[in-house]
């Protein structure tokens, strides 16, 4: 009944419960679901989008749109319901289509299927540091294109988030990142009510939250009866007006509010049940009908759409007088939300001379396309002078292009998902590549929701050296080639450097990483070998011999050069050798069935991979009976290149292996 919700007006009773009751009938029909959020926390995102989020639910995409994240994932048909009486295209016949295949309301919110839904949360912690990104990229554009009388970009990005999200480790180090950046149009509402999946949240949490983010530089408010309605308005209020910090509001809640089984467990993730759903409704004094919605909430979606359209519009006669004033501005801006660079960089890729480290010459191509495309954008978690991500002379963020991300690769890779959710920029973060072991549920979620994300790891091999097998990959490159989407790129030599930026800058539906060396590579004669732009094949005959081929060796990386030199030594005793350079497994099978034909060769039997990591994936290249150079154990400490020929890979023992396997 209407004592539910204090301070609530007949329209906000009517619209908040049209919110509840379409998810809980989501659930119950699905047999599958969360409803307890839905029921318990529905009126904290409407509040939001009522009264204070400006967007368009005719154009979701509007570059000046509000944000709003749903970090707590599993309270998706809450999320659906909610844009849906908002004026979003999505109908009564998805939200009855939730959790089924083909629906625009899959179990968890996917950004890219679903118009609306702005982050691809599920794994929880990941939407409170999308969020944080998108906080970021708004920061960072607005300080470099907004003059004065000019607001180009001026929005705020609201997150809602579980217990949940807040146990997961993630949110400690990019609450700490939001309060030391001082993102003040950051607002995170806490659905505090104290249950989990496993019981009362007091069985394995009793930090004091409020005192984590007091400490870490957020403006912190508790609103202690979360469903007075006037107090969590006046607390979002509060938290737009303040102006210096992130905010953080705590909202006391119950799960699966004013049902048989409020703050029961059993209500988090599990169907109420057909008799217990009705007997919810009827406390509300709600209708029994399935997916009922009342004849105000169809007039109220017409009103949001004509309140965003008429935003649009505003923001649209804005910028064109901007333009005006600011045309070379406006060009730029432009290009970047469109990400229109053309190939405006590709005259700046290097043409490198010498032999170097590949990490070395990435820094001097990041250093180089920087100058062309300003919103590229990124830094290194702590490690930007091993990575050489660092721009020289640019600055650090707020004021200059190099972000500071401290020891926390976790904190990274969410946030640079966030910032190329925002639009406008195109991040990149830098570790070592043994680290990306940290980030890989951030590169997975890149990898589901396309998003142009660019990793620079390095330090890619026990070439690396001395530091030992804590820090030499060993499994790491064939792991993260099994994530979907993902384009793994290992240039054997300093120009192949150049390719590999030029292939991530290229790329826009998914994200890229660049795998890079700390030791000295030779840089390869292309003169005498193919040239180093064949590898946008994904692989390539980098040296062939006369005839018909006794065997094929498949190598990558840093292993390049040593094959070459192996057929040298092989061929001057009379064994044809042909080295073909896997620059990318992925690009590779995106190629036409001819041309990896000729470079998959079937009818050549022997065939052999060289890789310094594990082998079980190059059976693709070298079939089950091929011969593998790889590395099946961990590393040792010792300088890289008495490792590399400890391991059996220098040239000499490569060309031994291969001639008595032969």
């Amino acid at each position: 009944m209407r004592e539910y919700f204090k301070n609530a007006s007949e329209r906000d009773w009517l619209l908040i419960n049209t919110i509840r009751f379409l998810s809980l009938d989501q659930v119950e029909r699905a047999k599958s679901g969360h409803p307890g959020m839905p029921l318990g926390a529905s009126h904290i995102p409407y509040i939001i989008y009522d009264r204070f989020l400006r967007f368009n639910p005719k154009n979701p995409k509007w570059f000046n749109r509000d944000r709003f994240v749903l970090s707590a994932g599993h309270a998706s048909a809450m999320l659906y319901s909610l844009l849906f009486v908002m004026g979003y295209e999505l109908s009564l016949e998805d939200l009855k289509g939730f959790r089924q295949l083909g629906s625009k309301t899959p179990g968890h919110p996917e950004s890219f299927l679903t118009p609306g839904v702005e982050a691809t949360t599920g794994p929880l912690g990941q939407g409170i540091g999308n969020a944080v990104g998108m906080a970021l990229a708004e920061k960072f554009l607005a300080d470099r294109f907004n003059r004065e009388g000019f607001p180009i970009i001026d929005h705020y990005t609201f997150a809602l988030v579980s217990d949940g999200d807040l146990m997961e480790g993630v949110s400690c180090e990019v609450a700490q990142l939001a309060g030391h950046w001082k993102l003040s149009k950051l607002i995170v509402i806490w659905d505090n009510n104290k249950v989990s999946i496993d019981g009362p949240t007091s069985l394995a949490w009793s930090e004091d939250v409020l005192k984590r983010f007091d400490a870490s530089g957020w403006f912190v408010q508790e609103v202690e009866d979360g469903y007075d309605l006037a107090e969590l308005e006046k607390a979002i209020k509060r938290a737009m007006e303040q102006g210096e910090k992130p905010s953080f509001i705590s909202v006391r809640t119950h799960l699966a509010y004013g049902s048989p089984k409020q703050d029961d467990a059993s209500a988090h993730g599990a169907p109420l049940g057909k008799e217990l759903a009705l007997q919810t409704k009827k406390n509300f004094g709600w209708s029994e009908e399935e997916f009922f919605v009342p004849e105000e909430v169809w007039s109220y979606r017409e009103e949001k759409i004509k309140k965003g359209e008429l935003l649009e519009r505003e923001w649209n006669a804005l910028f064109e007088r901007y333009k005006e004033s600011y045309p070379e501005l406006a060009r730029l801006l432009e290009k970047s939300l469109n990400k229109d660079w053309e190939e405006d960089y590709r005259e700046l890729l290097p043409e490198f001379k010498d032999a170097m480290a590949t990490r070395q010459a990435g820094g001097k191509v990041l250093a180089s396309i920087s100058k062309a495309i300003p919103t590229l954008f990124g830094g290194s978690a702590d490690l930007s002078e091993s990575n050489n991500t660092y721009l020289h002379g640019e600055g650090d963020f707020p004021q200059g292009r190099n972000l500071h991300f401290g020891v926390r690769e976790h904190a990274m890779g969410t946030i640079l998902n966030g910032m190329a959710y925002h639009g406008g920029i195109i991040p990149y973060g830098g570790t070592f590549l043994v680290f990306s072991d940290y980030m890989r549920p951030s590169i997975r979620m890149a990898s589901l929701s396309n998003l142009q994300v660019i990793y620079v790891f390095t330090h890619d091999s026990i070439g690396l050296g001395e530091d030992g097998p804590t820090h030499q990959p060993v499994e790491q490159l064939s792991s993260l080639r099994l994530i979907p989407n993902l384009w793994v790129l290992r240039p054997a030599d300093p120009n192949e450097v150049s390719v590999a930026w030029h292939m991530a800058l290229k790329r826009k539906d998914g994200p890229t990483a660049i795998i890079l060396t700390r030791q000295k590579l030779h840089l390869i004669d292309r003169q005498k070998y193919a040239s180093h732009w064949s590898a946008l094949k994904g692989a390539y005959v980098i040296a062939d011999t006369e005839g018909t081929p006794d065997v094929i060796v498949f190598a990558s990386g840093s292993e390049v050069y040593p094959s070459l030199m192996a057929k040298e030594i092989l061929e001057k005793e009379g064994i044809k050798v042909r080295v073909v350079n896997v620059f990318s497994f992925e690009v590779f099978e995106h190629q036409p069935k001819e041309y990896k034909d000729y470079i998959l060769a079937p009818k050549i039997k022997k065939r052999v991979a060289v890789e310094a990591g594990r082998g079980l994936l190059w059976h693709r290249f070298v079939g089950m009976d091929g011969l593998l150079i790889t590395l099946e154990e961990f590393g040792r400490s010792a300088p890289g290149d008495v490792l590399m020929d400890y391991f059996g890979f220098s040239p000499e023992k490569i060309a031994r292996r291969i001639k008595e396997w032969l």
